[in-house]
């Protein structure tokens, strides 16, 4: 949808131009002055000339055809306006800056429908309504400020919110950031940030293009569109970060599963960004920082110095990285000994590395190079250097710049002092470095970006699972809860093991199947949805007198429709589920099953079809991974097995979208394999 008079117009038109610099159309004729050199036009039925460039009182007194329209007028004139410039004028790329659309009322909506109609019937392009506009090295079609220096090698910024998208400007810029562009999509009528996000990904240039994507999300229409192309992006070598607002789990329908109870539009946010390759980000600062920590040399190893004057914000960062897995590794030896003798005396070189208040530019740059050269396990550096307002600081800064271009291992510089040193840090950012005035989010920053992962392929991997058996059974399935027998029945066509399970309603079937049983035995109620909350499980069966006790215990349980019959398997309790998200798919939950999974809520979360590095990546971030792999004689279980079931069963949900929530649990897992014990399916099917 996004065309080239969208992006390079040869001409442009700005409909509600003003003389007045504070109103949108003044203020966006005035940016597109700066810097653009096609042919500018202006409508204005009331001046003759607008900032010197003439004045036409309708779009048909144009004097010629226009490639681009920037709209600032009220609602209501946009769709005709539209329309003529289409008709009379050959524009096939729109940018309305107006708001009154869809936001506002179902007028206003009307006034976007004919728009977009309009446009698209043309083939043509529409940024907004509602929106602050675009820029590129091209044109600058924006009523806002700041207006950041554009460079190939700075960020690509898409946003939902025009207002948001100034404010991430503006931190941004005092970090340091650069821009190659901005695309602000406001109401999204034609043209969504996923969109957009696409036509980067298509005219991808790995020698021209950015390699940095910033997303600010308020609404995520297309989820598949968006998964694709970011992780096309990030297979070409991009980075991408994002925030997604506005996931309110209010109004989400009460749920009987473990599943349904913690899943939530926001963990399907989270699972998709991490299929997608996706860094997510959660406030304005956060986002720049990460963009940041992007545009610095790349982290490649887990060890790093810490350089600084002061050793409170040295503490702070030291513990934010150590808490994000990034290792603050001593420093000894011969050759740290002939590093501490070139300081102040008093100065610490155990790392970190502390040469006090009074430390000098030519000391930072001994610190830096006996870090480059000196130290191997050492994979880079963030250092600290403020100033208490008593002397300046740009020697040491220059040092500072100079030794970021010339060492091979990434340095972090983290310049506190925003108030004492303000020129200071000015003339280190105008030199093309960015600051991370706070240490602790820079320590957040750089772990998140350190631990994120390269995602997988788009690809499903069947593992021999049975799509026409289990979309025959499905068709089959009646609406709710399946019993276990038809439960039994699908997860076989899957591949998924689960314990074989004698299944008794009354009384002449417990004495019929009596000598089958295997004891020590569990014994299980049939119908009530939570067993345990209804006393509806006992363990440790280990008699036929008992067996029949229990039986008829059970059997009183109010709903009890039977009793299911299993051997008590010994292991580790596992926890597998799923929850369709409208849009989204299946959102997939693993853990450990038991007290883990209904008080503790270690859960990991992926977004299905997984592959089985996808997979095995979810066990790797639980935070008891250590028991399944085992712990203090304890033994672990088989983990390339659990990850084979999740695999799985995310296989199967992709062809089996009527199952909205799923649970296993437990499994039972050892060392030698892993088996279900029980498990809970709910089919929706779609209305016809």
């Amino acid at each position: 949808m996004i065309n080239e008079q969208l992006i390079d117009p040869q001409s442009i038109v700005v409909v509600g131009a003003s003389n007045n610099l504070q109103k949108p159309g003044g203020k966006i004729l005035h940016n597109i002055l700066e810097c653009y050199r096609g042919d500018i036009y202006v409508v204005n039925t009331n001046q003759g000339f607008v900032q010197g460039v003439k004045s036409y009182p309708t779009v048909h007194d144009l004097p010629k055809e226009v490639d681009l329209a920037v709209i600032a007028v009220a609602a209501k004139y946009c769709p005709s306006l539209v329309k003529s410039l289409i008709q009379e004028k050959n524009t096939t790329a729109f940018i309305i800056i107006s708001a009154g659309f869809s936001e506002e009322n179902a007028q206003g909506a009307q006034y976007e429908k004919e728009v977009v109609e309009a446009v698209e019937a043309i083939n043509g392009c529409l940024i907004g309504p509602n929106c602050i506009g675009i820029i590129n090295v091209n044109h600058h079609s924006i009523f806002t400020q700041p207006i950041p220096m554009l460079d190939p090698a700075g960020a690509d910024f898409i946003s939902g919110s025009g207002a948001t998208a100034v404010f991430i400007l503006e931190t941004g810029v005092g970090l340091g950031l650069k821009f190659n562009s901005i695309f602000s999509v406001g109401n999204s009528a034609q043209i969504g940030v996923e969109d957009v996000l696409a036509y980067l990904d298509e005219t991808f240039d790995p020698d021209k293009s950015s390699r940095i994507k910033l997303l600010y999300i308020e609404s995520i229409t297309n989820p598949d569109k968006l998964l694709h192309h970011a992780n096309s992006l990030v297979h070409k070598g991009c980075k991408i970060a994002a925030i997604k607002s506005g996931t309110s789990e209010a109004g989400m329908r009460a749920s009987q599963s473990h599943t349904g109870a913690m899943a939530s539009p926001d963990t399907a946010v989270d699972a998709l960004f991490k299929k997608a390759g996706i860094v997510r980000c959660h406030g304005r600062l956060e986002l720049a920082t990460v963009a940041a920590v992007f545009m610095a040399k790349e982290l490649k190893g887990d060890n790093m110095a810490v350089i600084t004057h002061a050793g409170g914000p040295a503490v702070m960062l030291t513990d934010s990285l150590s808490q994000g897995g990034i290792k603050i590794p001593p420093i000894e030896g011969p050759r740290a000994e002939l590093l501490r003798s070139k300081l102040h005396h008093g100065s610490s070189v155990g790392n970190p590395i502390d040469f006090l208040a009074t430390g000098t530019a030519e000391q930072l740059g001994e610190i830096i190079d006996a870090c480059e050269k000196d130290f191997d396990h050492i994979d880079a550096m963030a250092v600290i250097f403020g100033s208490p307002g008593l002397f300046p600081v740009r020697e040491v800064y220059e040092v500072l710049h100079q030794k970021m271009r010339t060492c091979q291992k990434p340095i972090y510089p983290i310049l506190p002092s925003v108030v004492n040193a303000d020129d200071d840090i000015k003339y280190f950012l105008s030199k093309g470095n960015v600051n991370f005035p706070d240490e602790v989010m820079l320590g957040h920053a750089l772990s998140k970006v350190h631990n994120s992962i390269q995602p997988a392929k788009e690809s499903i991997q069947m593992k021999g699972v049975d799509v026409p058996a289990i979309r025959a059974l499905i068709s089959g399935f009646e609406e709710g809860y399946l019993p276990p027998q038809q439960i039994q029945k699908l997860f076989s066509a899957a591949g998924i093991p689960m314990l074989k399970e004698i299944f008794i309603k009354d009384t002449d079937e417990l004495a019929k199947h009596i000598p089958d049983v295997p004891y020590p035995c569990v014994m299980k109620v049939v119908g009530p949805i939570h067993k345990s909350d209804v006393g509806g499980v006992s363990l440790n069966i280990n008699s036929s007198l008992l067996l029949e006790k229990e039986f008829h215990r059970l059997m009183a349980i109010e709903d009890a429709k039977g009793v299911i019959i299993q051997p008590m398997l010994q292991g580790t309790e596992l926890f597998i589920g799923a929850k369709y998200e409208q849009d989204f798919g299946h959102v997939m939950l693993c853990g450990l099953g038991g007290i883990f999974v209904e008080v503790l809520k270690d859960v990991s979360s992926g977004l299905a079809p997984l592959s089985e590095e996808e997979a095995l990546g979810m066990i790797d971030n639980l935070k008891g991974k250590q028991i399944l792999r085992g712990v203090r004689g304890q033994e672990g279980i088989n983990i390339v097995e659990f990850a084979d079931i999740i695999v799985r069963l995310s296989t199967m949900l992709r062809f089996a979208v009527e199952i909205k929530e799923l649970d296993i649990n437990p499994l039972i897992g050892n060392e030698n394999g892993i088996m279900g014990v029980d498990a809970r399916v709910r089919i929706e099917k779609e209305v016809k």
